[in-house]
């Protein structure tokens, strides 16, 4: 958790997908103040025609993110997420910012599970790592 759903109807390249993955992985450190351990990236392709604004198809640049978060960031916290995403996808894509539409949803901490262990709530990160397994916390401290 989180985990941040790229979809397009244009083939990224593989640097296009890194530049998103670390993006995204440091907005989401950055504003959420959460490890990096806890972002995930996925990134979907579909065939043109598949997507539609308003009952047309859309254009090819435009891309969506779907980023589904632990509930209990603020509003501030949740708008510099999206601004930062629509700004940074759409430099990295070569697209304007208004072809880049961003949807967070909440999710309880308690709804998630990840790692074989409930996730705490945000701010609970350390406790959370501390009670993990050896080798599975010196695996996440690794990872950030």
């Amino acid at each position: 958790m989180p985990t941040y759903a790229f979809t397009t109807m244009r083939h990224l390249s593989p640097e296009q997908r890194g530049k998103l993955v670390e993006s995204v992985t440091t907005i989401h450190q950055v504003e959420a103040t959460a490890p990096r351990y806890f972002v995930q990236v996925v990134f979907y392709t579909v065939e043109r025609g598949s997507m539609y604004i308003g009952g047309e198809s859309a254009p090819d640049d435009h891309v969506w993110v779907r980023a589904d978060i632990r509930s209990g960031r603020t509003r501030e916290q949740k708008a510099a997420i999206l601004q930062r995403i629509m700004r940074e996808t759409g430099g990295i894509l070569g697209t304007s910012p208004e072809n880049v539409w961003v949807y967070v949803s909440d999710i309880p901490a308690e709804g998630v599970a990840e790692f074989g262990h409930v996730l705490p709530q945000p701010g609970g990160e350390e406790e959370w790592l501390a009670s993990l397994p050896g080798s599975l916390r010196e695996k996440l401290k690794a990872a950030s």
